[in-house]
């Protein structure tokens, strides 16, 4: 094969025009439907063959048309404000005005396996991802220093489509990158900058590019380039492709590789926050540095990377959290140990639960748990799933007491607010809606908007979401193959003035995407109702390798099929970003049914309603909080928890019916003498009103910065002040608690009279405890007591702090406190001592306890 030479071409474009270039790219542009207008207007029938993609337009315009915008006087207009709308965007500093106090050199790195920032970049797979662009875009609105680090997948993940018998299957086409917004990052050569990460055959190496977000850099590695052997350029190949090697490739690739590359562009952030455990080996990474680079024990380099490492876990499924056999570890790693001193089974240690069972496998989540000052589930219930799923890291320490808490995801309104109803806010609601989506009196303002209008808005999503839908099902048809008799039909289905139901996610069990199907018959009376009928929308993909996944679609279009319901439930095939907007935008009700307590947060159901959409949701994840703000949805259950998962799926699938029959449907369809369901629009306003404010991602990022960015960052600078001075003295610290630990002991409780007591008085209990060569400081000693269960444990337990009244000789401390009786009925007390120390970030940070 004769050797090829590649050369670039860029678009020519004229200089009247050249702030094209820039707001192309610059991906801010695809959360400002001002700027979305720019390139609409270039070619409607391009932008949407290309994706939607303004790079790809600038690339694909003819010269002629170019020349034509070059002397329209309101396209140049609007160009203007536009540019000059992006101008004062970057230049401004809102995060230095709300956090003048913040340390002048705060930062933070944001590591994730995919980023979700529009359909035309695709290098994200679901909810992660989409969690993760939102992230970045309200950290750019807000103006926190913040870099994201990712991976430039050359297929991304799959693109679907349905076979004749309804059987999912992929295509994987290739990601041009000179067709989309990032740039390859150079070095002061100008030379493009290579990373190299050291892999047991050899060094790979990996380019980096870059994707403006607004404010924020996010930093994309490739090793899809001819300076590395073909089996290292299928690293980046595709995102959640591959076997377990495959995944242990790209996590080293992500992990270690982001640690090199931000060192190679002078970025050294404060706080390296890991969104979800693929990122995880970026701490070894970092240990490796500060033990070669700073002369830190192997201990040492581990609390001082913990202080300055955050995590966040997103699932309770056993298969999202991964986990590699010691083996292929050691395999991976032996040479890491060998430079930095240490054995293998002190690596492995990190990553398991029990430290002493060489059985266990090395578990992503638990070395990011491990190695962070603080960590998070995603919702509150996910929170005590978490907690509950990883306690054994924690032995012994109570469930509730689990470091892990929680912060509630949330989306970017302004990128997932349709561009009719963000008209509609503009209005009604003034130009806080947008720079401040967290604050709960802007969106009050929502009651202000005449009933009329709002529907009117609504209405004409709906309308919208239905000729997409059509054209898109069209289009499936004829790929497939189908008769034209069969395409004709698609532009007949569904009734844009009927109640439209949306279902999109992941094809994954746990969702039961087809728990509607329980009943057909009770099914099939309520989609074919002549006047008052509901429809579906349903879009999602399974993952490759899942065929339990697929089973459920095909089940879904089998469905239509037997009972002819093809006018009445539609399903979009090749789910994606767009699908998603046109879906949460334009539906009536948003169906979410997980399996309780599986659904770690979820957000689609949070785009819908800010959108004016009615979620029905079984009591999961975010649901759990939105139901409690008032009338803003419909709840399937009260959060039951079953034994028998097909009893749950048959008693849930029959609440469902029940709500749809009873209220959701003539709520919708009971009209005043103007036409307008009155009761169905005050639902959508209180879902306006109470979900927008509180499920925004800038209220997390927000509260990611408050409760983790700044306090680690203020945290790691007192440790490592003074050559380290505090962080050395704690790690010594915590070895010494470490060695004496196992002679640590109770030897004696004492109480006064336990029968009898009366309400709002105190029990006294005194404990002497052996502490070997430890201090009584070096403890904290409490009372721990509350309600007992049958089998005689502590539920709900509370704490009250003991103080040591004495030493005796041979280590032994006496120590005193009391209950304070403010509950009637038998209670349970027992004692309990844990190390303490002022550096510590947590109560349970050394994972160590004693119980009398």
């Amino acid at each position: 094969m004769p050797k090829v030479s590649t050369y670039t071409v860029v678009p020519k474009i004229p200089a009247r025009l050249e702030r094209l270039r820039d707001i192309a790219n610059n991906v801010w542009w695809c959360w400002d439907h001002e700027a979305i207008e720019l390139f609409f207007r270039m070619d409607r029938e391009l932008w949407d063959r290309t994706v939607q993609n303004p790079v790809w337009t600038l690339g694909e315009v003819t010269q002629a048309r170019l020349e034509e915008l070059e002397h329209d006087e309101g396209y140049l207009a609007q160009l203007d404000r536009v540019a000059a709308r992006l101008d004062e965007y970057l230049a401004s500093s809102p995060w230095r005005e709300r956090y003048p106090d913040a340390p002048e050199e705060f930062s933070v790195a944001y590591l994730s396996a995919e980023f979700g920032l529009h359909e035309s970049i695709s290098i994200y797979s679901g909810g992660l991802g989409l969690l993760s662009g939102d992230h970045l875009k309200s950290a750019s609105d807000l103006g926190i220093p913040l870099v994201g680090v990712g991976m430039l997948y050359r297929e991304g993940y799959h693109r679907q489509y349905l076979n004749a018998d309804g059987w999912q299957q992929e295509r994987y086409p290739h990601n041009d990158v000179y067709k989309m917004p990032v740039t390859l990052v150079r070095d002061k050569e100008g030379s493009p900058l290579l990373v190299e990460v050291e892999f047991p055959e050899r060094l790979v190496k990996a380019r980096v590019w870059q994707c403006n977000v607004g404010r924020v850099p996010l930093y994309l590695l490739d090793t899809d380039f001819d300076g590395n052997d073909p089996d290292d350029r299928e690293i980046t190949a595709r995102l959640y492709g591959g076997d377990r090697d495959m995944r242990i490739r790209q996590e080293i690739l992500l992990g270690i590789g982001a640690v090199k590359m931000l060192h190679a562009i002078n970025v050294y952030p404060t706080v390296y926050h890991m969104n979800e455990g693929h990122s995880a080996f970026m701490t070894l990474q970092r240990i490796k540095e500060l033990m070669l680079q700073d002369g830190l024990t192997y201990e040492q380099a581990v609390d001082a990377v913990k202080a300055a490492s955050v995590f966040t876990t997103h699932t309770p499924v056993s298969a999202g959290n991964d986990m590699f056999s010691p083996e292929m570890i050691e395999h991976y790693f032996h040479r890491y140990c060998d430079e930095i001193g240490i054995e293998m089974n002190q690596l492995l240690a990190l990553g398991r639960q029990d430290p002493n069972d060489a059985r266990e496998p090395f578990c992503m989540t638990v070395l990011a748990l491990k190695v962070s000052a603080a960590a998070n589930g995603v919702s509150k219930l996910h929170g005590e799933t978490a907690r509950s799923m990883w306690s054994r890291t924690w032995h012994e320490i109570p469930d509730d007491e689990v470091p892990i808490t929680s912060i509630t995801n949330g989306v970017h309104t302004r990128f997932w607010v349709s561009r009719d109803m963000a008209g509609l806010y503009d209005r009604y609601l003034g130009p806080g809606w947008v720079s401040n989506p967290a604050d709960n009196a802007i969106w009050s303002r929502i009651d202000d908007v005449p009933d009329a209008e709002l529907w009117r808005t609504h209405e004409r999503r709906r309308e919208r979401l239905v000729t997409f839908a059509r054209r898109r099902l069209a289009a499936q048809l004829s790929k497939r193959g189908a008769s034209n008799a069969e395409i004709a039909a698609a532009s007949e289905v569904l009734d844009p003035e009927a109640l439209i139901i949306g279902f999109a996610r992941r094809f994954a069990t746990y969702k039961r995407a087809n728990l509607f199907l329980t009943d057909p018959e009770r099914l099939l009376r309520l989609l074919k109702n002549d006047g008052r009928p509901i429809q579906m929308i349903i879009a999602g993909k399974a993952h490759p390798q899942d065929n339990q996944g697929k089973e459920l679609i095909r089940n879904i279009i089998h469905f239509v099929r037997r009972f002819d319901c093809r006018n009445q439930i539609v399903f979009l095939e090749d789910y994606d970003i767009n699908v998603a907007r046109y879906m949460v935008q334009g539906v009536d009700c948003w169906l979410n049914t997980p399996r309780r307590p599986m659904e770690a947060s979820g957000t689609s159901g949070m785009k819908a309603a800010v959108n004016g959409v009615l979620n029905i949701s079984i009591s999961d994840g975010w649901w759990c909080e939105a139901e409690e703000l008032g009338e803003n949805g419909w709840t399937i259950g009260h959060g039951e928890s079953y034994a028998n998962p097909d009893e749950q799926d048959m008693v849930e699938s029959q609440m469902l019916y029940e709500l749809l029959e009873r209220e959701v449907v003539p709520i919708f369809y009971d009209r005043s003498r103007d036409g307008l369901p009155r009761e169905w629009i005050q639902r959508m306003k209180s879902a306006i009103r109470t979900i927008s404010p509180v499920f925004s991602t800038h209220r997390m990022v927000q509260e990611y910065a408050e409760r983790f960015y700044l306090p680690c960052t203020v945290r790691r600078n007192g440790l490592k002040d003074n050559k380290r001075a505090r962080s050395i003295a704690l790690t010594k610290w915590k070895m010494k608690v470490h060695s004496s630990w196992s002679k640590v002991h109770f030897l004696e409780v004492e109480s006064g009279p336990t029968e009898g007591l009366l309400y709002s008085t105190s029990l006294p209990v005194k404990a002497s405890l052996q502490l070997d060569k430890l201090k009584d400081t070096d403890v904290t000693v409490e009372i721990y007591y509350g309600d007992v269960d049958p089998y005689g444990r502590i539920t709900n337990g509370r704490a009250s702090e003991m103080k040591c009244t004495g030493k005796l000789d041979g280590g032994i401390f006496q120590f005193e406190g009391e209950i304070y009786c403010d509950k009637t009925g038998q209670q349970g007390f027992t004692v309990r001592a844990v190390p303490t120390h002022p550096d510590l970030h947590d109560k349970h940070e050394t994972a160590l306890i004693v119980w009398a």
